[in-house]
């Protein structure tokens, strides 16, 4: 997870440079947010897109291993309710006797 901590601090440096920038220039207000958004995410769309391929291959190898921890987890539920033996499913089927 340390690139998807390395791109998120690379595009809030991005929105801080280009926000200071904007406001050096005269920008105020939501001028400025909604300019610095949409520059800071041209900027980091060019310039980060080695540090995105990064996270994207790092969220996928989470999301196979978690998927093939669930699954093992349900395998292993499943063993757990198989009977264990068939004698003790014999006397468990058995209608009393009066």
């Amino acid at each position: 997870m340390r690139s998807v901590f390395i791109y998120t601090l690379a595009r809030l440096a991005l929105f801080g440079a280009t926000a200071g920038v904007l406001f050096l220039t005269g920008a105020r207000g939501f001028l400025l947010l909604a300019l610095a958004i949409l520059i800071s995410g041209i900027i980091s769309f060019v310039l980060l897109s080695r540090q995105r391929d990064a996270v994207s291959s790092s969220v996928t190898r989470r999301a196979a291993r978690m998927r093939e921890n669930l699954a093992a987890g349900a395998a292993r539920e499943d063993d757990d309710d198989e009977p264990a033996s068939s004698a003790t499913v014999r006397a468990e089927n058995r209608e009393p006797t009066a």
